[in-house]
């Protein structure tokens, strides 16, 4: 099903803060273009309550859409042109068109993820002659803070140009659109930020799997919240070779574990091929990955004659642009992580659904904690300020605390008994933010509930 677009005066009562800042934005396009846009688009951000570096694998994830979005105020025009600009001052604008714009992977630009957005819609559509856009973004999701506030960019101008253009695109294909147009910027990710983006529904969490896209609701326990903490550590994925290295790790991975047990790599991209080829386990996987990989790392050379290629096959088959000169990888730790993580998910899910279990806020406590040590120590994508974090969080009170997101910076998210949350707040404020200078603790520290997903309304 198509978004459906409301009427912006819908939202006066239902969101009244949202109302006045998507208004807000409407007359700051007014004066920067000299006309009223025809409608704004919104896109929330995301916090990934476990599952992390999982989808670009093929396993499911469990996310949930927050309030914080990255808006869109629009207007079309006949001539082609490309016009975006960024309520926010340090960001300059862009001008282009349809048929010139260019998407450089080599730097990342803020409005290449608008590009990335439109360019995604326009091959999808075919489009022969796309509808100019004049376009002011305005953003509340904090930037590279592991709450997909890229990803919602794309989302956003993905939405902004299948509406320009009339273009009947359901949300799921919307949400395999933005995935996939995003790598144009270089960063190979799975589609879980795309996904929640467009699949969110207000008061439920969703557990996201992929091939194909599907979207099952799960409903957190009553009696505690999630409260989301900002490091103030910023990392971008596309601005940095961390992201893909992992990426390129677990494709090695998966080619020698299906050599290792003589299944046809030809189609064996990801490690969920692997087990869905063996049948096997998650308890399985894991003692395969024990069977097959040393803890050291692993050098071009090994790799090469493991798998029986050359050098070059290497780099164009298993590695990113960015990752081309990478020259040792950590298969044993990120295989364990995934197959550990991809497990920890479903536990997750099960003890949502299960309504006897008295102990289940413990229970995912201790899920979301164990992710956390397995992203630190296996995946190596956090950071000592996340680390530190994390368990100040846990000492305050948190049932689980674990980094959201990519990591390497960014975010952590915590379980918390809801009677304890202004004690946690205060805590976490003495313990980590009064430690910095000039931090607004509501800009950084804030619980959420499950939000919608993204949307049209029309002035």
């Amino acid at each position: 099903m198509a978004v459906v677009a409301s009427n912006l005066s819908s939202l006066k009562e239902d969101n009244a803060e949202k109302y006045k800042r998507y208004k807000e934005l409407a007359n700051s396009f007014e004066a920067k273009y000299g006309k009223v846009p025809k409608f704004i688009c919104c896109a929330p951000g995301r916090v990934n309550l476990i599952g992390e570096h999982i989808d670009y694998c093929g396993y499911s994830v469990l996310p949930m859409a927050v309030s914080q979005d990255i808006s869109m105020a629009v207007a079309t025009t006949n001539d082609g042109s490309l016009n975006f600009s960024n309520l926010e001052g340090s960001f300059q604008d862009y001008n282009s068109s349809t048929k010139t714009f260019d998407i450089d992977s080599s730097k990342s630009e803020w409005f290449h993820y608008i590009l990335c957005g439109f360019k995604g819609v326009y091959e999808f559509a075919s489009l022969d002659i796309a509808a100019g856009m004049q376009v002011m973004v305005h953003g509340t999701v904090p930037k590279a803070a592991g709450m997909s506030s890229s990803s919602a960019l794309v989302c956003a101008a993905g939405l902004a140009t299948a509406f320009s253009n009339n273009c009947q695109i359901s949300r799921h294909e919307m949400a395999d659109i933005c995935a996939k147009c995003e790598r144009y910027i270089g960063t190979q990710g799975g589609g879980m930020d795309q996904s929640i983006s467009f699949l969110a529904e207000k008061g439920t969490a969703k557990l996201i799997s992929f091939n194909p896209l599907r979207a099952e609701d799960v409903i957190l326990p009553d009696g505690a919240v999630f409260v989301i903490t900002n490091s103030c550590v910023k990392m971008e994925k596309a601005a940095t070779a961390h992201f893909n290295i992992r990426v390129a790790e677990c494709k090695i991975a998966t080619q020698i574990l299906a050599k290792h047990k003589s299944i046809d790599r030809t189609d064996k991209k990801k490690f969920i091929d692997v087990q869905n080829a063996l049948k096997a386990s998650f308890s399985e996987m894991l003692s395969l990955v024990e069977e097959v990989f040393h803890t050291e790392p692993y050098t071009r050379e090994e790799i090469c004659r493991l798998l029986e290629i050359t050098d070059d096959v290497l780099k164009t088959s298993l590695l990113s642009q960015n990752t081309q000169d990478v020259q040792s990888f950590k298969l044993y730790q990120r295989s364990k992580h995934v197959f550990g993580e991809a497990y920890r998910v479903h536990q997750f899910k099960d003890v949502c659904n299960n309504k006897s279990d008295s102990n289940k806020l413990s229970t995912l406590g201790n899920l979301m904690t164990e992710s956390h040590m397995s992203c630190s120590e296996l995946y190596e994508c956090s950071c000592p300020q996340l680390d530190t974090l994390t368990q100040l969080c846990r000492d305050a009170g948190a049932l689980g605390s674990r980094l959201t997101g990519a990591g390497w910076g960014g975010c952590a998210v915590s379980l918390v008994p809801e009677k304890s949350v202004p004690n946690f707040l205060n805590q976490v404020q003495a313990g980590y933010y009064n430690k910095m200078s000039g931090i607004n603790t509501e800009n950084v520290m804030f619980a959420s509930q499950p939000g919608g997903g993204a949307q049209v309304y029309i002035m």
